[in-house]
């Protein structure tokens, strides 16, 4: 491989690093983030600096708090509405999640009870809505599952 493609490859593994690390400190673990990227940092910084300072870059937003922790009370109100899906049909519970997360306007959510961990349906959010929900487990079976489901703040309504 030429020096062009060795680069390029440098920044896919740097992003898909840089992913990691975000959701390790999203997890709470936000100091073994920042040591891990401080070693990648450390790796790169001679042989590929551009790509050392967009971990640079990433170290500081890590030890940001994060709008979660910051806007706590304002993204997780105490009165959001239960979508109790455990009598629907199952083909019909999935269509009925995303038209109740469509409604949300920005800020709000539901709380979503099921009969399994609805774990599936994160990854479906995922997919069409990505950095465009919130999800928090409340409860975890084993024979209720809880997830407060939301829209970000600033996202659209």
């Amino acid at each position: 491989m030429d020096a062009a493609g060795d680069r390029a490859t440098t920044a896919v593994v740097t992003d898909l690093a840089g992913k990691a690390l975000t959701a390790l400190a999203d997890a709470g673990r936000a100091e073994e983030a920042n040591r891990l990227a401080a070693h990648a940092y450390v790796r790169l910084r001679r042989d590929d600096p551009v790509q050392a300072q967009r971990i640079n870059a990433l170290m500081h937003r890590l030890c940001r708090p994060s709008r979660k922790q910051v806007n706590e009370e304002e993204s997780m109100p105490p009165t959001d509405p239960d979508l109790d899906v455990r009598n629907e049909p199952p083909a019909r519970r999935h269509t009925l999640i995303f038209e109740t997360y469509e409604a949300l306007g920005a800020g709000q959510g539901f709380v979503l009870v099921n009969d399994h961990d609805p774990k599936p349906l994160e990854y479906q959010f995922s997919a069409e809505h990505p950095e465009q929900f919130t999800w928090e487990y409340l409860e975890q079976g084993p024979t209720v599952w809880r997830v407060r489901i939301g829209k970000p703040a600033e996202a659209g309504g």
